[in-house]
């Protein structure tokens, strides 16, 4: 009877406990930011509007999205990431398995022959002593142990869940860029070469114009020597387009032999029609995946002061055990003389010692502030991150917008010093200066284009997007 009652004290004591340790509070965000980028006042390259779940989709080409789908399918530091989010789920699997009780059953049969000093004459020596049992045990968790360890485990797996979603947006990010460098390389290539070309007809018009008496030896080895110039940039250009191929093969989980060969056939990066939504800070704030984690890792490191104070106070369990023994085999095992059972609380306490348990709970506690600095950081590097990518496109615009100007002035300079040297108002070094400036501003303007579509992407990257309607 005392049992009894004894027992249903215990489980109104459970029924009633509350978790020690600090309740966990998501950590506020200064107003500032929250609103408008800074980049957002200075111009028009952005729009307020929301990013979309699939921000690659707004260059609509078909080629990149099925890259970015193959990648998000076998590129291999997602696939780490998603045995990383396994790992930590079966965690929190066993620390789930904690509220429940714990059962053990044991069972042993031995043959044993005993000394003729411990039998009486005429008595078999030879015995066989069975033994099984069964025992169970239930933690209260009258003090939040178990469910302070239930909510680190879950914070571990969310922070992990947001770490895949870091590694899909950097996969993302990394594939568009890696094909933005190929087709940048390949119309950088493609217009080094139509220099090339332009200079050799200035080359065979500068020899004809020497056989006539027009020009000098000297006039056709300036030329030349340009001619030279460019054509050796050629394979530098060539070596950079493969080096992004080669990087999109191993995004896309692929040998470089085996990428596909329309990712191989693009010759122009791919452009936007309209400003990028890039929203606010709030929304910024939401959708990066190292904010999410470092929030989710704060939340785990506060529930862990909770498990280490939990130790300051006694840990009851309930327990219960069944079993039988016999030294006749199984003649006598399931009798009532061999049956044996005991029931009854477990109190186990450290005191009054508790000085190494309090020294975990100020390792806890310390932990816990390292992880909010962690998560402050997270949002002022996300802010500045975004705040830097709109300003340096806005930039390569505004520098892509004068290169343009000076490209098209400079080609219509050659014409006009052409059109002169033809009717003999010039000389040939006239020419030779006018196309060496022409080369140069359609080759800054070619790299003008390739910085616009990286910026591009920097940004994307930035705002953190891509991983909403990622495959599972």
């Amino acid at each position: 009877m005392r049992l009894r009652t004894f027992s249903i004290t215990l489980l109104t004591l459970a029924l009633g406990a509350c978790a020690v340790g600090p309740d966990y509070k998501t950590p506020s965000t200064s107003a500032g930011a929250l609103g408008k980028f800074v980049s957002d006042e200075e111009g028009t390259a952005i729009a307020s509007a929301a990013l979309p779940d699939q921000w690659w989709r707004l260059y609509h080409d078909a080629t990149l999205d099925r890259l970015i789908a193959d990648a998000l399918s076998a590129n291999t530091d997602v696939r780490t990431a998603v045995a990383r989010l396994e790992q930590s789920r079966s965690v929190l699997w066993e620390s789930t398995a904690e509220r429940l009780p714990t059962t053990n059953l044991d069972a042993r049969v031995e043959r044993q022959r005993l000394s003729s000093i411990n039998t009486l004459p005429g008595e078999d020596r030879n015995v066989t002593y069975t033994d099984a049992g069964f025992n169970v045990s239930y933690e209260l968790d009258l003090f939040g142990r178990v469910r302070r360890n239930v909510e680190a485990a879950r914070g571990d797996v969310d922070a992990a869940q947001a770490d895949l979603d870091a590694a899909r947006v950097s996969v993302v990010a990394d594939t568009t860029r890696a094909y933005v460098d190929a087709a940048s390389a390949a119309q950088r290539l493609a217009v080094g070469q139509h220099i090339v070309d332009l200079l050799q007809q200035s080359l065979k018009l500068t020899e004809r114009r020497e056989e006539a008496g027009f020009a000098t030896r000297l006039d056709i080895v300036r030329i030349d020597t340009l001619l030279q110039q460019r054509r050796a940039e050629l394979p530098t250009i060539t070596a950079q387009r493969q080096a992004a191929l080669f990087r999109l093969a191993v995004l896309l989980g692929r040998t470089p032999r085996e990428l596909p060969v329309e990712a191989s056939a693009i010759t122009m990066p791919p452009t936007l029609s309209s400003p990028i939504p890039a929203g606010d800070g709030r929304a910024l704030l939401a959708r990066r995946p190292d904010v999410r984690a470092a929030e989710r890792r704060l939340a785990g490191a506060t529930a862990r002061i909770g498990v280490a104070t939990a130790d300051l106070y006694p840990r009851i369990s309930l327990g219960a055990s069944i079993g039988s023994a016999s030294y006749n085999g199984f003649d006598n095992f399931f009798g009532a003389g061999p049956l044996q059972w005991l029931a009854g609380p477990l109190i186990s306490w450290s005191f009054p010692n508790q000085a190494k348990i309090r020294a975990r709970i100020a390792g806890a506690k310390a932990d816990a502030n390292a992880a909010l600095a962690q998560f402050d950081g997270s949002v002022l590097r996300a802010l500045s991150e975004t705040e830097t990518a709109l300003s340096s496109y806005s930039r390569s615009l505004d520098n892509h917008a004068a290169l343009k100007a000076a490209r098209d002035q400079a080609e219509r300079a050659v014409k006009i010093v052409r059109g002169r040297q033809r009717e003999g108002q010039v000389d040939s070094l006239s020419l030779l200066d006018a196309e060496r400036t022409f080369a140069e501003a359609e080759a800054q303007l070619a790299d003008a284009d390739g910085r616009i579509a990286g910026a591009q992407v920097d940004v994307f990257k930035a705002l953190g997007g891509g991983w909403e309607t990622a495959p599972s």
